[in-house]
């Protein structure tokens, strides 16, 4: 329905009156970004003031930011876990928050190789759905008519955990689709997905892949987007289609759901929209056949108007990839979010890839900010806390730390992202993502750190004691260029006896044993997700990274500082890591994983 153009946002004139509702109120936010964020200090102050975690500071009842700063520290999550131990082990009483503990939400990040667990309140799913609706009224300024259409999304569950209490651990985007507010969201005709409900919160990780991709096919010519939440999850969901396209086209050519798929409720929803259509099985099958994927998305869905994927920070390692599958589709990153907090929404969501930035909104929670120098990294202590800057303080071009405080309980937390400011939308800053600090490797939702790596080295490394050799340098990097990806590990051996070295066997099993020892999120990518392939390790000749520090030295470093990288992402490095490579070996199981966890 159109709009007078008496209700036009900044932004742009909305193509309903809902969405002029929803521009407002980003207009609302934008403008007021530090009265706002005082206002929610106060109420999060208000809110948990009875809780053990701030009565330890002493606030006294105090809810501005002048006594909030001076007196409650800046944690991480080691500071935070024997309060979280405690609520997982069933203390009930107001810890962290007056509300109770409705369920944790695990982090992709991790502590002791197991999950994070971010604790929430009922209330916090109100807030997350409110930045969901936000979504589509932006993009509805950029690409019209996509009433018109379906969205084609590869979206899933993961497997859930109960801790001692009984309290569910779940992935973030778990708990939003198993909720009320997504399994009875209100019909909108601009944001109608191709996939059943049932079909999402199947999770059985084929059986829902499956479906989902069953349904995409058959709404074939309605799909104006596609799209998944990491553009990891759209190239496997292509590789998916690489493998199983002819037994897709036989479900469609009889109007038949293959046996693989057993869950009951797909087998009802599909059902009802499965018909035999033997014209759509003979284009599927001739699209397929010949192994050709360039473009594929368009070929099959040809009313793609863009992809809805994040690619940003370590996701840009797919971009061409997906731009081989989609002929160069424009590729949308439309929100910013996290376990701990939902932050913000890019406000010009068809930019390029590297131009991305998201406005933080400064309803969802209250931000602090640390400078970022990484020539002059800034100590944190209680006993020398930083001046930590509000959202309303920052500088253009410079980079941060983000701190959060939510209603949630958390108080001056670090995320552990680092975020540059690259311009503002009215007073409120946006930023574009740099990285999650210390991650050195990630293919999906992975992410792991030079301790851990370290710890998978030295793991595996035990296996070659026995043949007096040791592993004397190392580095890494994440190859994406195998679907799905995975880890590579350059190794250089020292071997006391050449001739009696590791066999084949024993150098694949050091790959499982460092597979053992990585955090239980590369596990369970690895085991019940397949979004991540078998570790690799190659073996180079002795010296090469003495030949590494040499390149490293003719390009400008100082010999004196140099220090080996333990992940490459530099073409010329691989290159000369790769020529002198002498064996390659993969791991030959999957790791140990299951959804209990250690409490």
């Amino acid at each position: 329905m159109a709009v007078d153009s008496t209700t036009s946002s900044p932004l742009g004139p909305p193509a309903c009156e809902k969405d002029a509702k929803a521009l407002q109120f980003i207009e609302d936010m934008t403008k007021n970004c530090d009265p706002v964020q005082e206002n929610v200090l106060s109420e999060i102050l208000s809110q948990n003031a009875a809780t053990e975690y701030l009565q330890q500071w002493n606030l006294d009842g105090a809810t501005d930011r002048k006594t909030f700063k001076s007196k409650v520290p800046v944690i991480s999550y080691d500071d935070l876990l024997p309060y979280v131990n405690r609520i997982a082990n069933g203390d009930r009483s107001p810890i962290l928050s007056s509300h109770p503990i409705s369920e944790f939400l695990t982090s992709s990040g991790t502590s002791a190789g197991e999950r994070k667990l971010m604790p929430t309140i009922a209330a916090e799913m109100d807030r997350r759905q409110k930045l969901y609706s936000l979504l589509m009224p932006v993009m509805n300024l950029y690409v019209p008519g996509l009433d018109k259409g379906k969205g084609l999304y590869f979206l899933f569950i993961k497997a859930e955990a109960k801790t001692p209490s009984g309290l569910v651990a779940r992935p973030v985007l778990t708990s939003y689709y198993k909720s009320q507010q997504f399994k009875t969201r209100p019909f909108d005709p601009y944001n109608v997905y191709t996939s059943p409900n049932e079909t999402i919160l199947c999770v059985d990780a084929f059986q829902s892949m499956y479906s989902q991709m069953l349904c995409g096919l058959l709404f074939r010519e309605e799909v104006l987007r596609c799209g998944a939440v990491f553009a990891s999850g759209l190239v496997r969901a292509i590789k998916f289609l690489q493998l199983n396209w002819q037994q897709l086209a036989m479900d469609v050519e009889s109007g038949n759901l293959s046996n693989k798929i057993t869950d009951s409720s797909i087998r009802e929803c599909v059902s009802k929209i499965l018909k035999p259509n033997p014209e759509l099985a003979q284009f599927i099958r001739e699209e397929c056949c010949d192994g050709n994927w360039e473009g594929i998305i368009t070929r099959i869905w040809p009313n793609t108007k863009y992809l809805d994927v994040i690619v940003t920070g370590a996701m840009a390692q797919y971009i061409p990839i997906l731009d081989y599958y989609s002929g160069n589709l424009p590729k949308t990153c439309t929100m910013y979010a996290s376990s701990e907090c939902y932050f913000g929404l890019n406000l010009t969501p068809m930019v390029k890839p590297s131009e991305v930035c998201y406005t933080i909104m400064p309803n969802m929670g209250y931000f602090e900010f640390i400078p970022h120098d990484p020539e002059n990294p800034v100590t944190i202590s209680r006993d020398s806390p930083p001046q930590l800057l509000d959202l309303a303080d920052l500088e253009l071009g410079k980079e941060y730390e983000l701190v959060i405080s939510t209603y949630s309980g958390l108080c001056r937390y670090r995320v552990g992202d680092i975020l540059q400011v690259k311009g503002f939308h009215n007073s409120a800053p946006q930023f574009k993502f740099i990285r999650r600090k210390n991650v050195l490797l990630s293919i999906d939702a992975d992410k792991t750190d030079e301790t851990e790596l370290q710890a998978a080295i030295d793991n595996a490394s035990v296996l070659l004691k026995e043949f007096n050799t040791t592993v004397v340098e190392y580095t890494s990097y994440g190859d994406t260029k195998t679907i799905p990806g995975h880890y590579v590990i350059y190794w250089e051996l020292l071997m006391k006896d050449p001739a009696n070295g590791p066999p084949e066997n024993v150098l694949a099993q050091c790959c499982l044993a460092m597979e053992e020892a990585l955090n239980s999120v590369y596990r369970q990518s690895r085991v019940a997700d397949n979004s991540i392939g078998p570790l690799e390790i190659r073996v180079v000749k002795n010296g090469t990274f003495e030949e590494l520090m040499d390149y490293a030295i003719s390009r400008g470093a100082s010999i004196n500082q140099y220090k080996v990288p333990r992940c490459v992402t530099f073409t010329p490095i691989m290159e000369l890591l790769d020529s002198r490579v002498v064996s390659a070996h993969f791991s030959p199981a999957a790791p140990h994983w299951t959804s209990e966890r250690r409490f």
